[in-house]
């Protein structure tokens, strides 16, 4: 199958530079303190979620409890869930989910351990949790210091299995390298460190140190004491870290086709905002000079032709980098795996 038999709007992984990108970040976490945890939202992939557990993850991460029942379902089951739970509905969920599998849970409230515990007890259950610490992306997570205690302590008498602590400093992972950076970095992780003395002071042992994003991980030797990293975006990659993350490739295009075109003007291709993310930036056409695309429709994509000389015509194809790899692979069930300009597989996609 070729790219030209593609129904596009298509989603395509370069197979080449995914795996590239798998076996540089495996090499990385092989021989220190601290394991590779890959975040499966960045992907949605059972299959490229065992690939990554066969290159050493020794788990994987999910943003959602749909996530997570997607790939016990696929036979994987080491997972850490980075986003809180609420609700009764979800937390029946997650109890039945925790008797199948080693999901661990985040909390950063004491109305949630509690309906965690309650729903455990209930069913003869006893889940793996992990206090979320906000260390300065101000979005979930309980204050460093003596909150954290707390709400560990309330885990133990709850009858949960505490198994230790998250951070995510995703604040940082975007900032360009240098002082500034490394400074922010030594910050958040400093202060999830205070927290983890903090409970051991207290004779809590903290089992689970779980940070991470793409664009620190290089940093995480200044903390040897970070058991795992949730690296996501490195997998496929996408524009947003190119000019913060040099490390891995781009892999992910998505496939348009040219449905009209004003001569010396423009032309609009077929991908628009429900087939590519825009949110975090306007993307850019693969391989072709003298395009711009300059703005997402719902269905559309307008390129404006900078350069007279760039050959285009209706019908042609276009490859378009992803600027955000996570909400683009969201508007997709299937992406094509790319070796050689041919289609070697078709990857499903599950959440």
């Amino acid at each position: 199958m070729t790219l030209r038999e593609i129904d596009t709007p298509a989603l395509l992984l370069d197979l080449d530079a995914m795996e590239r990108n798998v076996a540089k970040m495996a090499r990385f976490f092989s021989d220190g303190p601290t394991r590779l945890r890959p975040h499966y939202k960045n992907h949605k992939c059972p299959a490229l979620a065992r690939r990554q557990l066969d290159a050493g993850a020794i788990g994987m991460t999910c943003a959602t409890f749909g996530e997570a029942e997607a790939l016990v379902s696929n036979g994987i089951t080491n997972i850490l869930l980075s986003s809180e739970l609420a609700g009764d509905r979800k937390i029946e969920h997650f109890i039945e989910l925790a008797r199948q599998a080693d999901i661990k849970a985040v909390v950063d409230n004491p109305k949630a351990i509690a309906a965690i515990g309650a729903a455990a007890r209930a069913r003869g259950c006893r889940p793996g949790v992990l206090v979320n610490v906000n260390v300065g992306q101000n979005r979930t997570g309980v204050k460093p210091g003596e909150p954290v205690l707390e709400l560990a302590r309330q885990i133990l008498t709850e009858g949960l299995w505490f198994r230790g602590l998250m951070g995510y400093e995703g604040h940082v992972s975007h900032q360009v390298e240098g002082p500034e950076k490394e400074s922010a970095y030594d910050l958040a992780m400093g202060a999830l460190m205070k927290c983890r003395c903090l409970l051991q002071e207290d004779g809590i042992p903290v089992e689970i140190v779980s940070t991470g994003g793409t664009g620190t991980h290089h940093l995480t030797p200044r903390f040897p004491a970070i058991t795992e990293f949730q690296a996501g975006s490195y997998l496929v990659m996408d524009t947003e870290y190119t000019s913060t993350c040099k490390d891995f490739e781009r892999a992910l295009t998505v496939l348009s086709t040219v449905i009209s075109k004003t001569e010396g003007e423009r032309v609009v291709v077929d991908a628009g905002l429900k087939s590519i993310s825009g949110e975090h930036g306007v993307p850019a056409v693969k391989a072709r000079e003298g395009l711009r695309l300059r703005k997402l429709n719902a269905e559309h994509g307008i390129i404006d032709i900078l350069d007279s000389l760039a050959a285009l015509e209706v019908g042609d194809t276009l490859e378009i980098w992803v600027h955000y790899s996570d909400a683009t692979v969201n508007l997709h069930d299937r992406m094509y795996g790319i070796r050689n300009g041919e289609v070697e597989e078709i990857l499903k996609l599950q959440s």
